[in-house]
């Protein structure tokens, strides 16, 4: 797949440079990929990386894809970014676009940047930044992370800020459907005398739990760390989700109308705003990680059911296991990180940083190691070399390659099936060696 693109703060659409770039691999067989190498050098790409990822979602169910199709994966809130548990979610989501291209859809790729939020609002305090200026510098540094990493930047890349008409007319109908209610706020909380948050009323939404599947018990568990309020006093039901926050003193807040008044938006219903704003309601896959299961996705889907009357929000969910570091998820909250910006500065090929993510199952929790990225150093040295030389047309190579491909498709297909996808790659590229066809 050929690709030109760079990543945009703006969200009219999808940057292009004059620099074609082959990522290699994606969804299709090894043989294909030989094709494609061929074809590549007579273009003059540059070659940057080979990847061959499992399928999306085949321990689910298979995505029937149309003419068109709309992707949403959950952007980052704009701090510490970007860490390898960031990474792995937009590399995982980078193949899902390129296999629905592949297979021949129109995609639209839509993703958020929670570009004002608690925790935003905190590490500016901290550090005694502006929280605007912190958010800019982090979106900045996040698409120079991406664009290294060869990730096909969105077509909408839309955030909370520059999208705030979208919530707050949102919130209004839900208010005016009688689907929403209003809590006061607590007089400690340094808000107006008249200021009230507003919530969903889920007791009017047989929707809610379609996506996660879980029971109450289990929600309870990890409602209140992330990011829910579990104890608000006046909510009607415990996991009623925030749809608009009051304006409190000392916090950013925008007039929301008659009846939301001045505050800002909760979290769940910015992703569901932007998604039916740029993709419509019953799009084709969102995407995320594992803990945006519940209850954000949850949640915005749920919200999008009560403003649209038309599950489901999307047709289709996947989500990335969490990535760990020196024995617990690597997270902001925790400070264990291993940055790609800070790796890029060290001088490491951001192709090999790429590689790390892929050797992974995308489902799978895993524990990052140096070990994993010296492996991969390796890996993409004898992957560069073995497509350094010109082996002539490119038809001709694959004529050749399919001499050896029969009797070792068993083999290779027994590997993917383990979840050994780049493993098998490396297998084939030796076997490609000893008959010197690279």
């Amino acid at each position: 797949r050929l690709v030109r693109g760079s990543w945009l703060r703006a969200s009219d659409g999808r940057a292009r440079n004059d620099t074609p770039t082959l990522v290699v691999g994606g969804y299709y067989s090894v043989r294909a990929t030989c094709l494609a190498l061929g074809r590549a050098r007579a273009t003059g790409a540059r070659i940057v990386g080979a990847c061959v990822p499992e399928e999306v979602g085949r321990a689910h169910r298979t995505i029937d894809l149309g003419e068109q199709a709309g992707l949403y994966v959950c952007g980052i809130t704009p701090y510490d970014a970007t860490h390898l548990g960031h990474a792995a979610t937009y590399v995982t989501f980078d193949i899902a676009q390129r296999v629905m291209i592949d297979a021949g859809a129109q995609v639209t790729y839509v993703q958020n940047v929670t570009d004002v939020d608690d925790p935003l609002l905190e590490r500016a305090a901290r550090d005694d930044v502006d929280w605007r200026e912190l958010a800019t510098s982090e979106i900045e540094l996040f698409h120079g992370d991406m664009e290294a990493l060869g990730v096909i930047p969105p077509q909408h890349y839309v955030g909370v800020v520059e999208s705030m008409t979208l919530h707050s007319t949102n919130v209004a109908r839900l208010l005016e459907r009688g689907l929403a209610y209003t809590v006061d706020v607590p007089a400690a909380e340094n808000a107006a005398a008249s200021a009230k948050d507003v919530y969903l009323d889920l007791a009017q939404q047989p929707t809610f739990g379609s996506v996660s599947h879980w029971d109450r018990e289990q929600m309870l568990a990890v409602f209140a760390d992330r990011g829910g309020d579990p104890e608000r006093e006046g909510k009607r039901d415990v996991f009623d989700p925030l749809l608009w926050r009051a304006e409190r003193g000392g916090e950013p807040a925008w007039d929301g109308g008659p009846g939301v008044g001045r505050g800002r938006p909760g979290w769940h219903i910015e992703c569901t705003s932007i998604a039916l704003e740029h993709l419509g309601n019953g799009f084709t896959l969102q995407g995320g990680g594992t803990d945006l299961i519940f209850p954000h996705h949850e949640m915005s889907a749920v919200q999008a059911n009560a403003l649209t009357g038309q599950p489901p929000f999307a047709h289709h969910y996947a989500h990335q296991g969490m990535v760990g570091y020196d024995g617990e998820k690597m997270s902001k909250s925790k400070g264990n990180l291993v940055k790609v910006s800070v790796l890029r500065r060290e001088g490491v090929d951001p192709m090999a940083i790429r590689l790390v993510l892929l050797d992974q199952h995308y489902r799978t929790d895993w524990e990052y190691t140096d070990a994993m990225l010296e492996a991969a150093k390796e890996r993409l040295a004898r992957w560069r070399s073995a497509t350094s030389n010109d082996r002539g047309d490119a038809e001709a190579v694959v004529a050749e390659f399919d001499k050896i491909w029969l009797p070792k498709a068993p083999v290779l297909a027994d590997l993917r099936k383990a979840g050994k996808a780049i493993t098998a790659e490396d297998y084939l590229t030796e076997r490609l060696r000893e008959i010197r066809l690279i």
